[in-house]
């Protein structure tokens, strides 16, 4: 027998793939609850046949019989229900670890992007989802189909007590529609309110020093107070009308079953149906409207959860998990931009126009320019952050966004003017995390970066664990410890950007000291810095004005015609 697919009209993407895949142990749930639905009418048939065998001809012996019968198949229908919360758990967890590396990844691609919002709420979003296909309103869903059946049992019974329940269950259904069509609004602007009110909050833990510093407490409280009275508002007046909603369900639900108990009586007193049937025309009306009394008690949670899953779908929007790729050899250093023109998104023009340059194996490129040239988002590019819009930034050949970037990485060290590390321990931090790294290659790269000395006066040496961002350490020891970041395992190519922005002389002289040692190592190095001093040990500068390339070539002949031409000022850094 062929197994229907409930997702095969999904759009066709990551999450959905993973949705689809699930058919199968989701046909199994559904195949559960079917076993559990027809073992539920052993309740009505037991009632059915105490007040017609048992009370009727006082036997105890077919109590007892009846009795231990319908004990067993409320034994083996919780264990079938148990089976099903079991299978729809797994489900999750499947799911989680077919989606969950994907979405990770695609956090930090939309960061490199300039799509992202610096949060992991697509990754509270998919636990959202995820709780909310395995938890009991899930499984409420599964019951849906069985409402039909147990009604037209209630129809073959007597149609009275029949229609009684239909027109119940298209009032429940109504109430559901309508209480979805006044809270869905409030409950979606509650939930985006509170995303941006954690996200700014993130945001100003991040810069907490210069919030104390400037007294900017008050007026970041005063903005987050904002965010949170919207979501506070708009919250509780959903959570009213779920609750007025809730009632009449209740409400609704209770008045039936009086009604079905009503109606059965008066069949009874006519004697219509006999008075077994009563008790049965109850049980199975309690049964058939159950499954929409749960769905709308549930119904804020199903709203938040399908809002994840389109959030979910926009954090995956143009994500492609890496293709495997062929692994390229340890690389020489030879670095060529090719006709490279970049916008950054959103941008209406771009950042860098028509730049085009090689350097050979073993070379230092010194970059310089004005505030606002393109320095920085060169460095991005030459690193495989960004992809240009037109050209190329080749490594021996390779097209460097495109290689792969567990590999790409292995040769090569990149330290940001912003130098953030990672909660965890200085080891890890400069060991970026790698399993394979040893101590020698780590305690190599903190020797070179001349932080290995400062590690060791801390209380922990290199197990010193940091807090989130490395707070710990003053900006110029988190300078150095990206340093050694970057210099982890001799890399053949070398960016660093403005990398004594927060070094004082002595860290400076270091820097230089690494520089040389790297170069007459065969590494190709590339500084963007604002002092010329660490720029002495260049072999070609390259001048970047308005994101073209002004001057480019050996660097004494390119530093005679850049002073010739600007004013005697020292140039800024910039992006």
């Amino acid at each position: 027998m062929k197994i229907l697919n409930p997702f095969a009209s999904l759009p066709d993407n990551l999450l959905t793939r993973a949705l689809k895949d699930g058919a199968t142990p989701l046909a199994f749930a559904a195949g559960f609850s079917l076993i559990s639905n027809l073992l539920y009418l052993a309740l009505p048939l037991y009632t059915f046949q105490i007040y017609g065998r048992v009370l009727a001809s006082y036997s105890y012996s077919t109590l007892v019989v009846l009795t231990i019968g319908a004990l067993l198949v409320f034994v083996i229908s919780s264990v079938i229900d148990e089976l099903r919360t079991r299978v729809l758990i797994n489900y999750g967890i499947a799911l989680d670890q077919k989606v969950s590396s994907h979405v990770f990844a695609a956090i930090f691609e939309a960061e490199t992007r300039g799509r992202g919002h610096g949060s992991a709420q697509p990754l509270r979003d998919l636990d959202s989802f995820r709780q909310l296909l395995t938890g009991a309103v899930f499984g409420a869903v599964f019951d849906l189909p069985w409402m039909p059946i147990f009604i037209g049992i209630l129809f073959i019974i007597d149609p009275a007590v029949g229609v009684i329940t239909l027109i119940g269950a298209i009032v429940l259904f109504g109430l559901a529609m309508l209480q979805d069509r006044l809270s869905r609004p409030p409950l979606q602007e509650a939930n985006e309110a509170a995303i941006k009110g954690y996200a700014f909050t993130d945001a100003a833990l991040r810069n907490g020093e210069v919030v104390r510093a400037m007294g900017m407490l008050q007026a970041i409280g005063a903005r987050w107070t904002a965010f949170r009275v919207l979501s506070i508002e708009r919250g509780a007046w959903a959570s009213q009308r779920a609750s007025v909603f809730g009632n009449l369900t209740k409400f609704t639900r209770m008045f039936i079953q009086i009604l079905v108990i009503g109606v059965g009586a008066y069949l009874v007193l006519n004697g219509t149906i006999g008075p077994a049937m009563l008790f049965a025309n109850m049980i199975l009306a309690s049964r058939a409207l159950q499954p929409i009394e749960k769905l709308v008690g549930a119904w804020d949670g199903i709203v938040n959860g399908g809002r994840a899953y389109d959030r979910l779908n926009q954090a995956l929007e143009g994500y492609k998990p890496a293709a495997a790729t062929t692994t390229l050899p340890r690389p020489l250093g030879q670095l060529s931009i090719e006709g490279v023109n970049f916008a950054p998104p959103g941008a209406e023009r771009y950042v860098l126009q028509g730049l085009n340059f090689k350097i050979e194996p073993g070379e230092m490129l010194g970059i310089i320019g004005p505030s606002g040239a393109g320095k920085s988002t060169l460095a991005r590019l030459l690193v495989g952050v960004w992809r240009p819009n037109n050209g190329h930034v080749r490594l021996d050949g390779a097209d460097v966004f495109s290689w792969n970037r567990a590999e790409f990485g292995r040769h090569v060290g990149y330290l940001p003017q912003d130098t953030e590390l990672f909660a965890g321990t200085l080891r890890d931090n400069i060991a970026r995390f790698l399993p394979d790294i040893t101590d020698e290659q780590v305690v190599t790269a903190a020797t070179l970066a001349d932080v290995h000395s400062l590690i060791l006066r801390l209380p922990k040496g290199y197990e010193t664990e940091l807090t989130d961002g490395g707070y710990m350490l003053s900006a110029g020891q988190r300078q150095r410890v990206g340093l050694a970041r970057a210099l982890l395992a001799d890399p053949r190519l070398l960016v660093l950007d403005e990398p004594n922005a927060s070094l004082d002389a002595e860290g400076e002289d270091a820097l230089m000291r690494v520089i040389d040692l790297l170069k007459a190592r065969g590494t190709t190095i590339v500084v963007v810095s604002h002092k010329p001093n660490i720029l002495r040990s260049a072999d070609k500068m390259l001048v970047l004005r308005e994101g073209r390339m002004e001057l480019f070539g050996p660097k004494d002949a390119v530093m005679a015609r850049f002073a010739q031409s600007t004013p005697p000022r020292p140039v800024e850094a910039g992006q």
